[in-house]
């Protein structure tokens, strides 16, 4: 970037020293119109087939969206047909308005009266540029012509919607001043207040004056001040709408059309995951769900937001970024170590409550499942991972519940795993890495091997004390059959040890659990041994007898350890 030489100028804004929005808080939800199907469809680089928009389109109802623009249908046959198409096999719900584009001209506004014949609901929408740069550059006209140029078209418009009226179809005018954000205030309201004149506004027959942020130009708090001011100096306030067209330029559209909200803005413009022109216009998805978090009902259905990303991006060929807010792939994970110890203490203290109960899970702003994802994609597992994010994994994926004090040394090998290959690992590799490490040890790992194994008094009624066990045992290749007793299978085990040559060894804890059900029910016991070296080393058994996983665990133990 070249050194700065003052060809830039710093955003003035307006002059509102008692500015009243700071104060205030958002209590309910915009009127929401999605502009998908024509905003963000031209900023495609192959913008969507009939077929394509009547799927997107559906799914606009099906998601909660009572103002839907459908195109520009002076445009192109395309627009045209796919309205058409609409109307005809009566797509649109009587209680959803459908918007369109047009220029104020009068050869554009027939043709697309002709389009909108049998709708029930309409609005018209028209807009003109009346920044001092276009007025200058497009146009080369002053303010007062300007005004003339936007009067004449309001009225080209009322006198051709005439008969559209008189057949049934409802009617609203929206006018946008384009690159509201650019203009100076005060023209932009004489020009509005023009429009609404003209087109004899009223409580009843309101007009949406949607002011937009063509190019994003301030930080938030000075567009903020520009809709506040709008909306105290503009006349007949009770007879307009005022609605946010906000782009992102400056990466603050979210931000930008929260505070116009709070500053008296009452609808919103948008696309879904913020597509559209350059930098795309504002996130419809992002918006809802922060109102969502804050107790604020959206009047959007979000509960199956999978549903939506993987329609959006088979439809329009976009992206969404994995850490786009809320949608992106990876917005529910933790790779840190700390992040993934917190999230599982609060998930597992959470089990106990109502699935209503106030959400305070750390790091976490929303509930996963509220729209429609698996807690168990919650933590994932690399290099950065911590001590309790591949016992989270194992628990929830595999049903396996390592002893805490076993959390550090499984989260090492799975660090050690991740690092070595230098990427993340899935559920089924930590899984495989742990039946490879404790479970499954296999030679040359192990010295120690079991190969016969008979006990007698197993079942442990309730008159017997001891049991009697032999085994045949294989240690650094040394065979030994030894019979011994003890108070269970587990300590009979470690007396015949006791009568090897393997090194002494005491258990100082020992956990056990069953898992799978029915006749695949097995028991997974956990064992840490000290040996009288001082070393402490765990343990891993899994059988169908709750005795037999317990041995196997002691001979996991001792191999890990000579391992």
């Amino acid at each position: 970037m070249k050194q700065y030489n003052g060809k830039y100028q710093q955003f003035k804004g307006v002059s509102l020293d008692d500015r009243t929005w700071p104060s205030k808080r958002l209590e309910s939800a915009p009127v929401w119109c999605s502009v998908d199907l024509r905003d963000g469809n031209q900023a495609l680089v192959a913008p969507m087939d009939i077929d394509a928009k009547i799927e997107f389109f559906k799914m606009l109802v099906a998601l909660g969206f009572k103002q839907i623009e459908v195109g520009y249908p002076s445009s192109s046959n395309t627009e045209y047909d796919f309205i058409r198409r609409l109307i005809d096999e009566k797509l649109v719900p009587d209680d959803v308005t459908i918007q369109v584009l047009c220029q104020a001209r009068e050869t554009f506004v027939l043709k697309t009266l002709e389009c909108l014949r049998g709708a029930k609901n309409v609005i018209f929408h028209i807009y003109t540029a009346i920044s001092p740069a276009q007025r200058k550059y497009n146009f080369g006209k002053s303010k007062e012509e300007m005004i003339d140029l936007v009067v004449s078209g309001v009225k080209a418009v009322k006198k051709a919607l005439k008969p559209l009226k008189q057949e049934g179809t409802n009617i609203t005018l929206e006018f946008s001043p384009e690159n509201f954000t650019q203009t100076e205030e005060d023209f932009s309201i004489e020009v509005c207040a023009a429009v609404m004149k003209e087109w004899e506004a009223s409580p009843q027959n309101k007009v949406i004056l949607n002011l937009p942020a063509t190019v994003e130009c301030s930080m938030p708090n000075l567009f903020a001040d520009q809709i506040e001011y709008f909306c105290r100096n503009i006349a007949d306030r009770d007879s307009c709408i005022i609605s946010l067209h906000n782009h992102n330029d400056r990466g603050e559209g979210v931000a930008q059309c929260e505070l116009g909200l709070l500053a008296g803005a009452q609808r919103v413009e948008g696309c879904l995951f913020g597509n559209g022109e350059r930098t795309g216009n504002v996130d419809l998805i992002t918006l809802a769900l922060n109102m969502y978090t804050q107790g604020i009902d959206p009047k959007l259905d979000l509960s199956n937001l999978d549903s939506v990303c993987e329609t959006y991006e088979r439809l329009t060929g976009m992206f969404i970024p994995p850490r786009h807010p809320y949608s992106g792939e990876l917005v529910y994970t933790a790779f840190s170590g700390g992040h993934q110890d917190a999230i599982r203490k609060a998930m597992d203290a959470r089990r106990k409550l109502d699935e209503n109960a106030y959400w305070d899970i750390p790091y976490l702003p929303i509930d996963p499942h509220d729209i429609g994802r698996e807690y168990k994609d919650i933590i994932r597992i690399n290099s950065q991972s911590g001590k309790g994010g591949a016992a989270y994994i194992l628990e929830e994926n595999f049903g396996l519940m390592p002893p805490k004090a076993m959390h550090p040394v499984i989260g090492q090998v799975v660090k050690a795993r991740a690092d070595e290959l230098r990427r993340e690992l899935s559920p089924e590799e930590i899984y495989q890495l742990f039946e490879e490490k404790w479970i499954n040890t296999k030679s040359p790992l192990n010295v120690l091997e079991i190969t016969e194994r008979h006990v007698e008094g197993e079942r442990g009624g309730e008159g017997v004390e001891h049991v009697n066990a032999t085994a045949t045992i294989v240690w650094l290749g040394k065979k030994y059959v030894i019979t011994s007793s003890g108070n269970g299978p587990l300590d009979a085990f470690v007396n015949i040890m006791k009568r090897t040559s393997a090194p002494r060894f005491n258990i100082t804890s020992f956990h056990e659990h069953s898992i799978g059900s029915g006749s695949d029910t097995h028991a997974i016991s956990y064992v840490q041994i000290v040996r009288e070296d001082g070393k402490s080393v765990w343990g891993v058994g899994k059988s169908s007898n709750v005795g037999r996983a317990g041995i196997a665990a002691i001979v996991s133990a001792i191999n890990y350890d000579a391992s």
